[in-house]
């Protein structure tokens, strides 16, 4: 019951930081509905197309895939959404390597990585690392190292190892109500399309998630027990069923706030190959 509660306020307080971060005006989306700082034009980093996924609710007419905004709120990385309505194509190793590698150091890493270093300053976590400028530097550090381990076990190593897809297929309004997406954008922890498209339990998830969990006992002296890391896995789980929800329901959300559908002007990895398919 203890560990209950304690990873309920963890989670809850985890998310208040995200939140306030999303909604700063600094890095807020503009009304215009781009986000702050110069866009690039599409392929300029020469990223690999990531390509749509799974089937199409009526294959004799399929629907046209929807671009998706390369940040949630203008802040998170969400280079690893995709249409969940159209025909499914595989990616490969490498183009899962640089989803990981995107979601790890985009810039919004490191101010979220600041803000996750705050709270546990203010809670003490860790109480070796001491506090000041050194705790909090030290704090720093280990709150970014987690999300880039975490990132690539479960976008890149563990899905390439295990064949899985680690691309988020949103469903959308074209496939049920509020109430059927949520349940769906949260489950996606627990189940994952394989590179033939079927599905299956998703072990890139909980393995990946696992393996950061124990590879963060060499920096965290103080919370090397098995209860301590059962509750890193299940906030770090519970974050990404959160981030999922985030970019289910974030093109409504933009809508409602700016009036607008569309994406930023900077595409994810995706709409060169589609361009180069329709030319060729």
């Amino acid at each position: 019951m203890l560990l209950y509660f304690r990873l309920a306020r963890r989670l809850a307080t985890g998310f208040f930081v995200l939140t306030l971060v999303a909604l700063m005006p600094g890095w807020a989306q503009s009304p215009d509905g781009s986000a702050s700082g110069a866009n690039k034009p599409a392929g300029s980093d020469g990223a690999p197309p990531v390509l749509p996924a799974p089937n199409p609710p009526d294959a004799a007419n399929p629907v046209q895939p929807e671009k998706q905004d390369k940040r949630v709120f203008g802040v998170f990385p969400n280079y690893r959404t995709t249409d969940g309505n159209v025909p499914f194509q595989p990616i490969t190793s490498k183009q899962k390597l640089l989803i990981g590698l995107k979601d790890s150091f985009d810039w919004p890493v490191y101010p979220v990585a600041g803000a996750f270093a705050l709270l546990y300053q203010l809670e003490n976590q860790n109480p070796s690392f001491g506090q000041g400028m050194k705790g909090y530097a030290r704090r720093y550090g280990t709150a970014l190292a987690d999300q880039v381990i975490g990132n690539m076990m479960t976008e890149s190593f563990m899905p390439s190892l295990l064949h899985q897809d680690p691309r988020y297929f949103r469903i959308g309004k074209r496939r049920g109500g509020v109430a059927y997406r949520a349940a769906y954008a949260a489950s996606r922890i627990f189940v994952s399309r394989t590179d033939s498209g079927s599905q299956q339990f998703n072990a890139s998830e909980w393995l990946g998630n696992g393996a950061a969990v124990a590879i963060s006992n060499a920096y965290y002296p103080d919370t090397r027990t098995v209860g301590n890391n059962v509750e890193r896995l299940g906030i770090a789980c519970a974050t990404d069923a959160f981030s999922q929800e985030m970019k289910e329901f974030w093109p409504d959300v933009k809508h409602f706030l700016f009036h607008r559908h569309e994406p930023d002007t900077q595409p994810l990895l995706s709409t060169q190959s589609e361009s180069h398919q329709v030319t060729h």
